[in-house]
């Protein structure tokens, strides 16, 4: 699974990927930096304490990332 949101601070898309068959769970942040947890939900955490859709160009597309992300999480995907 795989997000690409404009942020209103920088031209790089931020990016969120939570790939379980590679066990691979990271975030690239408006300014480029990154973030790698252990776990899906480290990561999912993490975004719901950092991130805000104020901070999206289109906020709606953030809410439908953190929808996704929730329904993710209750299905049990390999948490």
């Amino acid at each position: 699974m795989e997000f690409s949101l404009n942020s209103v601070h920088s031209y790089s898309p931020v990016e969120v990927t939570i790939d379980d068959d590679n066990g691979r769970y990271m975030i690239r942040n408006a300014d480029t930096s990154g973030e790698v947890f252990n776990t899906s939900n480290e990561l999912i955490s993490w975004i719901k304490q950092n991130w805000q859709s104020n901070q999206f160009s289109t906020p709606q597309e953030f809410e439908t990332m953190l929808k996704q992300l929730d329904d993710y999480q209750q299905d049990g995907i390999s948490l």
